[in-house]
């Protein structure tokens, strides 16, 4: 009977040994299954993707015929920027370097060029509308309108602008710069009272460099006697 129950011992012994390794290595099997998988590609949602959704067929249709025929739109407000720019390619051949009626202005480090052209008052910069363009600023909109408004020509010029470097404020005051000097050439009346508003003059303020030493341009650490 002894006999008999060690030998049965043994054998359990045995068995849950072969458990405990066969569960190790299916462990160890599994681990390395997992280490070996590759994450899927990460896929934008639709909603975050950029996607040029096309125009109604009446917009569309607007912008066509005025490019065959030349016609000055009433609003481009509702357009977008594929049709403004077959809209500005209709109404400026040859370019912005090819027109009579243009100005230059800058500030900071904005450069803007600008053209003017008979129309009903549409500013378009960069290919899409004023409004959207300087994100409905009020103060932006504003420095972009006064030349035209000061000589009473907000509804007789559409501005065509093309701008690059520095931010949308000095951007607004670099086409306002541009507009003042294009209205120069339409007639040199006009220097007098562009003059009177300061919208002749080139604004030359920049940011100051910093300085070695100190955290900025002139703001320095705080001083400690002891």
């Amino acid at each position: 009977m002894a006999a008999a129950a060690a030998a049965s011992l043994s054998s359990l012994s045995a068995s849950f040994s072969s458990l405990s390794f066969s569960s190790q290595v299916s462990q160890k099997s599994h681990a390395l299954s997992l280490g070996r998988i590759r994450s899927p590609p990460r896929v934008r949602p639709l909603s975050l993707r950029k996607c040029s959704y096309p125009t109604t067929v009446a917009a569309a249709a607007s912008v066509a015929a005025a490019a065959a025929a030349g016609d000055v739109l009433a609003s481009t407000s509702d357009l977008d920027r594929s049709s403004l720019e077959s809209y500005v390619k209709s109404r400026l051949p040859g370019g912005f370097a090819a027109q009579k009626i243009w100005g230059t202005g800058r500030r900071k480090c904005a450069i803007a060029r600008v053209v003017l052209q008979e129309g009903t008052g549409n500013i378009i910069i960069n290919c899409r509308d004023a409004k959207e363009y300087l994100q409905g600023n009020p103060l932006w909109l504003q420095y972009v309108k006064t030349p035209l408004l000061t000589l009473g020509y907000e509804g007789s010029y559409d501005v065509f602008v093309k701008a690059h470097g520095g931010g949308l404020a000095g951007q607004a005051q670099a086409i306002s710069l541009g507009i003042a000097r294009a209205l120069l050439k339409v007639s040199e009346n006009h220097r007098s009272p562009l003059r009177k508003e300061g919208l002749l003059t080139r604004d030359s303020r920049i940011v100051e460099r910093k300085k070695i030493g100190l955290k900025k341009a002139r703001k320095a650490p705080q001083f400690s006697k002891r």
